[in-house]
């Protein structure tokens, strides 16, 4: 009796991973297509940038056709946009969370524009690095005189 239900949960569980694994691939697929179409149109852009936020669509100023295209997930989810003045006009640009830490504002910055979506920062601030903890420096200390001896 035991057994039986041993290998039932066994075979369920088999059954979801190698259904996660096809939707998994499915997903990446996907992902793969939707990146080649962004690399396909990505141009340079010189933008002064005003102001960064994280906010829901609906409160945004994007088009309509925009709004509409992006799943109900994303409606509900703050999403970080960059208002920037680009040549004379004022534009609401979305972009990905690392592209985002690492757009200063009030500076005028270089980056690949796809769209209304921001896909590279050019020039422009970096992401700052992260400081080391008491362990690395010590694990650095000890390696640099291991080093040193040799």
């Amino acid at each position: 009796m035991n057994w039986t239900i041993f290998w039932i949960v066994l075979a369920v569980i088999a059954a979801i991973l190698v259904g996660l694994y096809f939707w998994g691939r499915k997903l990446q697929a996907k992902y793969d297509s939707q990146q080649e179409l962004i690399n396909q149109n990505k141009q340079a852009a010189t933008l002064f940038v005003i102001d960064k936020k994280k906010d829901k669509v609906d409160n945004l100023k994007l088009p309509k056709q925009v709004k509409d295209s992006l799943p109900k997930l994303y409606r509900k989810r703050k999403m970080p946009v960059v208002i920037a003045k680009i040549g004379p006009q004022i534009q609401t640009l979305m972009c990905d969370e690392r592209i985002y830490n690492s757009i200063p504002t009030k500076k005028q910055i270089k980056v690949e524009l796809a769209g209304i979506l921001i896909v590279n920062v050019l020039s422009g601030k970096l992401p700052e690095a992260k400081k080391k903890g008491i362990f690395a420096k010590a694990k650095d200390k000890v390696t640099s005189m291991t080093a040193s001896k040799k």
